[in-house]
């Protein structure tokens, strides 16, 4: 019995020829002007054919397919190992600094424990910068003014859309289960809950601020901050009567801490001005390039830790956790109530746009988050997240590197949906435990407040919880009911990161299907200015020696000159009869 193997073959559009004979009788091939719609059948190497089915079966059991899926299932069985140790070490936990009653971990011996999860966190802050400036300045720089400009403008509307329906949901399911009327008496206050607060105006004014910094080397390192300073004093009307006055003190200060926003805006306009300079700024879009991509290779490296990373950090983390009470009664109620709402927005909302924008598998598509999605839940922040969201979205759901470079940044700052419904529920749910009743007007302020909070958020210490200030006193809430969710904040932070940045991952996607008219223009632009490169240059190169000996025209294989012909790039087509691949045929 014969089998016949499909064998691979490459199609080549070669110059259109012309036949000449030069003085020893033998055939040479000259350039014409016009293109030929020939196409030659190159055969390719025996050893580089093979059938669909193993190439299909060496994708997926090949030797870095296999370290990928064992990199993400050792990410996932450090975070499921790392809170069963934790939480079986809670009882070797002592209360004070001295092992009496049996204890054998003081808060010195847990600073221990937490170190190599601080070391692997510091690690990918590290990465943050150079990846922020490479990837945005490399992606601009090879798009045009209006196509980046078109691909921003989807970005934010996209990521304002998600913020607002995350906010929104937060609000349904929190006025619909009303945790904070369900769960019991109202939790005391700690005595040494300090008064925190803050300003819509504020953060306003701060996020401006910071767009545009005075010192691009110094917002590698800081940004500004509006420090209030709250003095309550008794005044005195004009009818002599005395009345609660509030005097607020606002004075910039200098904080720890990137300035995405400023570095956003200066590499934006940074690599469009490379993208209109061309060839005069060639030297720096290679370099930036250059640097994109040692950047990501030493992600690669870094990511080999992740897993004793994460683990590490999780164990610290339950280790440090006041007490287990804190996630029954009223509490407990708020977690679920959270949790059901990042689901709901996470899991159902965001795939379904993702599927009505694109069409797309979204199973796969979050398949291919997975790593991003545990190291986020790991380290409890977006912007560390950041290196490993880059790979993920480009290498694992194939996304262009054009769109992810530009749109990734941006979410990462931006784009906080998790953070948003949380504060709409931990706002509302503050309310209700101080009974303090809920207009329609006040759950409209809610929701845009919360929106403008997450927002602010990247540009501010301790995110989640100093922005809800702002809500609070949105609903003219004390702003030291803060105190009430500090228990239990460290867990959901940790779920809403994992939000956020999904949310940023599925708007990298629907900007690129969105913006793929652009991109195409754009390519087709390269191609056709690189084919224009290519005559201008006359470059030829001849696919078989040319022959001077006397032949017969018979037995003479005329040598066929192409137009500078590279085979890596060409599409591949399949035939098969074997007996066609020992020649070529026009």
């Amino acid at each position: 019995m014969s089998f016949f193997k499909k064998k691979t073959v490459r199609a080549v559009t070669p110059l259109a020829t012309l036949e000449t004979k030069n003085e020893n009788g033998s055939n040479a091939v000259s350039f014409s002007d016009r293109t030929s719609h020939q196409i030659v059948e190159v055969p390719l190497p025996t050893h580089r054919t093979s059938t669909s089915n193993s190439n299909v079966h060496q994708r997926c059991c090949s030797k870095e397919s296999l370290k990928e899926q064992a990199l993400l299932m050792t990410t996932i069985a450090s975070v499921i190992i790392g809170i069963g140790v934790g939480l079986g070490l809670r009882g070797l936990k002592c209360e004070t600094e001295q092992y009496i009653n049996g204890c054998r971990l003081t808060k010195e011996d847990i600073a221990y424990i937490e170190f190599p999860g601080a070391i692997f966190i510091n690690i990918l802050k590290l990465l943050i910068l150079p990846l922020i400036v490479s990837s945005i300045i490399s992606s601009l720089a090879q798009l045009d003014a209006q196509s980046s400009g078109k691909m921003g403008l989807r970005a934010l509307i996209y990521y304002f859309g998600t913020t607002i329906i995350a906010a929104i949901v937060g609000i349904i399911l929190v006025l619909t289960i009303q945790p904070g009327k369900r769960g019991g008496a109202k939790e005391a206050f700690k005595a040494d809950s300090k008064s925190a607060e803050g300003r819509t105006i504020d953060t306003i004014l701060d996020l401006i601020r910071n767009l545009f910094p005075d010192n691009i080397v110094q917002a590698a390192f800081q940004t500004l901050g509006t420090k209030l300073t709250v003095n309550k004093t008794i005044g005195i009307d004009a009818n002599n009567a005395t009345y609660n006055r509030t005097i607020y003190d606002a004075k910039l200060e200098k904080r720890d801490g990137i300035n995405v926003l400023g570095l956003l805006l200066f590499c934006i306009l940074f690599g469009i001005i490379i993208s209109r300079l061309k060839e005069k700024a060639a030297i720096l879009k290679q370099f930036f390039e250059a640097m994109l991509e040692v950047v990501m290779q030493l992600v690669r490296i870094a990511m080999l830790f992740s897993p004793l990373g994460i683990f590490f950090l999780i164990v610290s983390k339950i280790l440090t956790m006041d007490s287990l009470n804190d996630f029954v009664g009223s509490l407990g109620l708020y977690m679920a109530t959270v949790l059901a709402g990042l689901f709901i927005h996470g899991f159902i909302i965001l795939p379904l746009i993702l599927f009505i924008v694109t069409r797309m598998n979204v199973f796969k598509y979050i398949r291919g988050m997975s790593q991003a999605l545990v190291t986020a839940f790991g380290t409890a922040s977006s912007s560390a997240t950041l290196p490993v969201t880059y790979r993920c979205v480009e290498e694992k759901n194939h996304i262009d590197p054009r769109v992810s470079r530009f749109v990734l940044p941006l979410g990462a700052t931006v784009n906080m949906d998790g953070t948003a419904l949380y504060e709409a529920v931990a706002a509302i749910y503050i309310a209700q435990l101080n009974h303090v009743p809920l207009t329609a007007a006040k759950v409209i302020i809610t929701t845009f407040t919360s929106t403008l909070a997450s927002i602010g958020a990247a540009s501010i210490p301790q995110a989640g919880l100093v922005t809800l200030v702002l809500v609070l006193n949105a609903l003219g809430l004390p702003p030291e009911e803060v105190r009430t969710i500090f228990a239990v904040d460290w867990l959901l932070d940790r779920f809403r990161t994992a939000i956020n940045v999904f949310g940023d991952s599925i708007g990298c996607a629907v900007v690129n299907h969105l913006s793929r008219k652009e991109l195409d223009a754009l390519d087709n632009k390269t191609m056709s200015d690189d084919d224009t490169n290519i005559h201008n240059s006359k470059s030829t190169t001849a696919l078989l020696p040319h022959n001077n000996t006397n032949t017969s025209r018979s037995n003479h294989v005329t040598p066929l000159v192409y137009d500078n012909p590279s085979f890596s790039n060409q599409a591949e087509t399949t035939i098969e009869n074997d007996n066609i691949m020992g020649q070529t045929t026009f």
